[in-house]
């Protein structure tokens, strides 16, 4: 069961940092090289395939220009 919550958690915070990104009018790549990453991470973030380090997070906020608990702000099922 935990897992199963962890999962739609991870797909949950996936979600909402896609749609900030896209609110932004933000690419994935662009974003990406903001934060010296691979595109392919972000698309893994969002797609919730991974779970992501708390720095990335970090480096996430700062590159679309908000407070970091906007990435957390979502309903959790």
């Amino acid at each position: 069961m935990k897992a199963s919550i962890n999962k739609d958690f991870i797909i949950l915070f996936g979600k909402n940092l896609r749609r900030i990104r896209e609110s932004k009018n933000m690419s994935m790549q662009t974003l990406a090289d903001s934060i010296n990453v691979e595109y392919s991470q972000i698309s893994r973030i969002e797609r919730g395939l991974i779970n992501t380090s708390i720095g990335i997070t970090y480096e996430l906020a700062k590159a679309l220009e908000i407070d970091i608990k906007e990435l957390f702000d979502f309903p959790i099922k």
